[in-house]
């Protein structure tokens, strides 16, 4: 048996050397599950060989690092980055947006995965306690969807599209917990990834985005019948309980949130991602997390 030992705060603790933890922390460098696995295993081999019966965390990482440097120097230099990402004292907060249909929790649950972060939240379910919260005659807008808010509102402007000024309304009262939880999230050190068409750039305390490891991603689907398949594609599942005919009823006014969501990330320089296949999506996502956050060469 191999231990690797480590501390929490202070406090010492052990762990069995698992091969299949390891080969999902290598993933993350985009190497493939196979092969990440055949490094872990020659990582155990190793260690056998060398009668390492006991192992520091960092001294392990330190092991890896050197096997992935006469592998592919590529590699190595994507692991060195996540573990300069991993043994930060700030958190990650994944903030990922998009219209309806485009694929936000799909994403944000397989990037989860990639990432190993538990901590996943939907900005549906944020809306869900606001509705509880905010009575219908309060703020009505926030008691519709999104791309249908605009139905709710008492005195339309005549300066902008009502469609956009329906979603600006819907998203203000969601961006307050959305905020709150970036704020705990940071107060309590804790890794988030937050998800939901309420995500939108500029509409986040700069404050917020400015002290904190924040990423914001905008995800699209630029073709619009490919687009209009997704929910075909969402709403034949038995489990799923939307209507069709009522994401199709309200499809142009989607495709307007889009827009609307796109122009904001230009506006704010954030990423925008069109959504087309999930694993060079996760991949351009680790990636640019990766090189955003993980470029400390001093952590040790």
């Amino acid at each position: 048996m191999i231990w690797v030992t480590g501390d929490v705060d202070g406090k010492l603790y052990k762990e069995p050397f698992s091969k299949g933890i390891m080969s999902r922390s290598l993933n993350v460098a985009d190497i493939g599950i196979e092969r990440a696995h055949d490094i872990a295993s020659d990582i155990e081999a190793f260690l056998i060989k060398n009668d390492i019966s006991e192992i520091s965390s960092p001294d392990l990482a330190d092991v890896v690092l050197n096997h992935l440097e006469k592998i592919d120097p590529k590699i190595a230099i994507r692991y060195k980055h996540w573990r300069s990402l991993r043994t930060s004292k700030k958190p990650l907060i994944i903030l990922i947006g998009g219209a309806s249909g485009v694929g936000t929790s799909s994403m944000a649950f397989e990037l989860a995965n990639r990432l190993r972060l538990k901590n996943l939240i939907s900005t549906d379910m944020i809306r869900e306690v606001m509705r509880k919260i905010v009575s219908k005659e309060l703020s009505p807008v926030i008691h519709k969807s999104s791309f249908d808010a605009y139905e709710a509102i008492r005195t339309p402007s005549i300066r902008i599209d009502s469609v956009i000024e329906g979603f600006v309304s819907h998203v203000d009262v969601v961006n307050v917990g959305i905020e709150a939880i970036i704020e705990r999230s940071v107060k309590e050190g804790i890794s988030t990834i937050i998800e939901g068409v309420h995500v939108v750039p500029g509409f986040i305390r700069k404050d917020l985005l400015e002290n904190n490891n924040i990423i914001i991603f905008t995800l699209i689907v630029e073709d619009e019948e490919a687009h209009k398949q997704r929910f075909y594609s969402r709403c034949r599942q038995p489990w799923v309980k939307r209507s069709l005919e009522r994401y199709m009823d309200n499809f142009e006014t989607i495709r307007k949130t889009q827009n609307f969501l796109v122009q904001q990330a230009k506006i704010h320089d954030t990423h925008i991602i069109n959504n087309v296949d999930i694993n060079e999506t996760i991949d351009t996502m680790v990636g640019d997390i990766l090189e955003k956050f993980g470029v400390d060469d001093d952590v040790e």
